[in-house]
């Protein structure tokens, strides 16, 4: 009789015995292991908590430095801008110091030519010039009285009647009119303009006035009620005057009287005039010289100065003199 063979099951119960008690060793065995974790952990996160404190600290103290390195280096900034603030005033002190240097170089040689230039003019004068100087016994034997030239066979005068000239220093002008008439004993003509080019005897534009004693006393005689209207500009009548008198022949002179100038720009007349005062060949036509009266109540100090510098200028490039009244 054959036996059946019998089958082995292999999820018998005593596996599953084995089974659960595997894993029930191991999770006793996990258990007992994880037993000291705790204090670990506490001691880790303590030693962590120190090193982030630690580094906070640092990161503060980091924080203050950099601020006081901030602060340093603002000071430094600032200061370098005060360096560089100072160095760019020395800069341009030592651009002025220059000019004036050039100013001054130029001023020498300029100086130099007009000395040139008179000593020409003198030589130049004309045959009835040298009878009239031999013939005087009221100028003085010197070609120039208190440092103005006295060459001139024709003479203006451009005055300034503005209300500042006529209130306070009319009495004045009047004196300096009569003095500059006197060192003049005998010209070829004469003419009287204010500083906008009005004439001082109507009807006679463009004309000389015949020089005689009689003539002179009626200058100064109309002189003291003189007073057309004027803008405290003198340009208008030097201008005027050049246009209206200006001859190969004639060996004239421009006296100038004002107390202020009140016009935009002093470099603009200097120019007009070089312009209208200057031969195609750059030989000067008229002689211009100014006399400065003080400054007055009706009068700015700045435009006083601008008078000043203008007629400086102007006399210094045309063969003239400036002559500033101090009282």
């Amino acid at each position: 009789m054959k036996l059946k063979r019998r089958e082995t099951e292999i999820f018998t119960l005593s596996f599953l015995d084995c089974i659960c008690c595997g894993f029930g060793a191991v999770i006793l065995l996990l258990v007992l292991s994880n037993a000291g974790e705790p204090p670990i952990l506490e001691s880790t996160r303590v030693a962590l908590n120190g090193q982030v404190a630690k580094l906070q600290q640092e990161l503060f103290q980091i924080r203050g430095e950099t601020d006081v390195f901030n602060r340093d280096l603002q000071g430094r900034i600032e200061q370098l801008s005060a360096e560089k603030a100072r160095i760019a005033r020395l800069q341009g002190d030592l651009t002025a110091i220059r000019g004036q240097f050039s100013a001054s170089t130029r001023e020498g040689s300029s100086v130099n030519n007009e000395e040139a230039e008179l000593v020409a003019a003198y030589q130049k004068l004309t045959e009835e010039m040298q009878r009239l100087l031999a013939q005087s016994n009221r100028r003085p034997t010197r070609e120039a009285v208190g440092g103005i030239p006295v060459d001139s066979e024709y003479i203006i005068f451009v005055i300034d009647t503005s209300s500042s000239m006529t209130e306070f220093h009319w009495t004045v002008a009047a004196r300096t009119l009569t003095e500059i008439l006197d060192i003049y004993p005998k010209v070829k003509g004469i003419q009287v303009l204010n500083d906008q080019g009005k004439y001082m005897f109507e009807g006679t534009t463009r004309q000389w006035l015949a020089d005689s004693g009689q003539r002179r006393q009626e200058i100064l005689r109309r002189f003291p009620n003189w007073k057309p209207y004027s803008r405290s500009s003198p340009v208008e009548g030097i201008e005027e005057a050049i246009r209206d008198f200006w001859s190969a022949n004639h060996k004239t002179s421009i006296y100038v009287f004002g107390d202020d100038f009140t016009g935009p720009s002093v470099q603009d007349v200097i120019d007009e005039v070089d312009r209208l005062n200057r031969t195609a060949g750059g030989v000067r036509r008229m002689r211009i010289h100014a006399i400065g009266f003080p400054t007055s109540d009706e009068v700015s100090f700045s435009a006083s100065l601008r008078y000043g510098a203008l007629m400086r200028a102007l006399c210094d490039r045309n063969g003239g003199t400036f002559v500033g009244l101090n009282r």
